[in-house]
């Protein structure tokens, strides 16, 4: 199965672990970092692989216009009934149904490492944008997919077991506080990334490496999660 065939497959669950209140990386991690990092509204914002719309809802109550965009037809449903006033569109990332220069905002929050062909989206992502706008993602950081810490001890080793430079699918069956989600996503070096921004024509402004919160550590065996970066943040320039 692909990336986006697994993701479509996976769509209830991550429904459920989404709109949990508080449950998700987004709440719990990074998701305010991440909306540091983005410029002020303008003419229009893309959300590039935006599930079931979560984040297009918080750009909109932030005076945002925003399409969303999504492979999964029922993560596309959900955001469609969450808030009908939100254009979203089932679509590939890698062949957006958009105009050349037609926003001057796109976003890729927590969806490259889910897409099967990360290059072409990047490179959708450039060819949509107007010069001078910005192209702002958030992944899984890289070290983070390469590797695992070796036991739940505060100071275990993370060790990566293979090539860090390597590509590679992966799946992760997460259960936290009764909910379940299988995450199928590809493990990619970062200058696979940069690889694709830099063909793309990118220019790099601004890249953080948020870790677990001080705050949300609730017992002593998740303090190693202070020691490695869970997430890249980038801000790009189309000049």
């Amino acid at each position: 199965m692909t990336l986006r065939e697994q993701w479509e497959d996976q769509a209830s669950a991550w429904l459920a672990w989404a709109r949990a209140p508080g449950h998700d990386s987004f709440w719990r991690h990074h998701g305010e970092q991440f909306n540091r990092l983005l410029p002020p509204p303008g003419v229009l914002t893309l959300d590039i692989g935006c599930g079931e719309g979560r984040l297009s809802r918080q750009l909109t109550a932030g005076g945002h216009r925003v399409v969303g965009l999504d492979a999964s037809p029922s993560l596309i449903a959900a955001a469609r009934q969450a808030d009908p006033s939100i254009a979203v569109i089932r679509a590939d990332a890698a062949a957006l149904p958009l105009a050349d220069a037609c926003a001057d905002l796109v976003i890729a929050f927590m969806s490259l490492q889910d897409v099967d062909a990360m290059p072409a989206a990047i490179g959708e992502a450039a060819r949509v944008l107007r010069r001078g706008g910005r192209f702002c993602m958030a992944i899984v950081h890289p070290l983070n997919s390469a590797g695992r810490f070796e036991s739940p001890a505060p100071d275990a080793p993370f060790v990566i077991k293979g090539s860090y430079l390597d590509s590679f699918t992966f799946s992760d069956a997460v259960e936290r506080d009764g909910l379940n989600m299988t995450f199928h996503s590809a493990h990619r070096p970062l200058q696979s990334y940069f690889a694709a921004l830099e063909s793309a024509g990118f220019l790099i402004e601004a890249l953080r490496e948020p870790s677990t919160p001080e705050q949300i550590i609730t017992r002593d065996s998740s303090r190693r999660w202070l020691r490695v970066p869970l997430f890249l943040h980038l801000r790009c320039l189309r000049p």
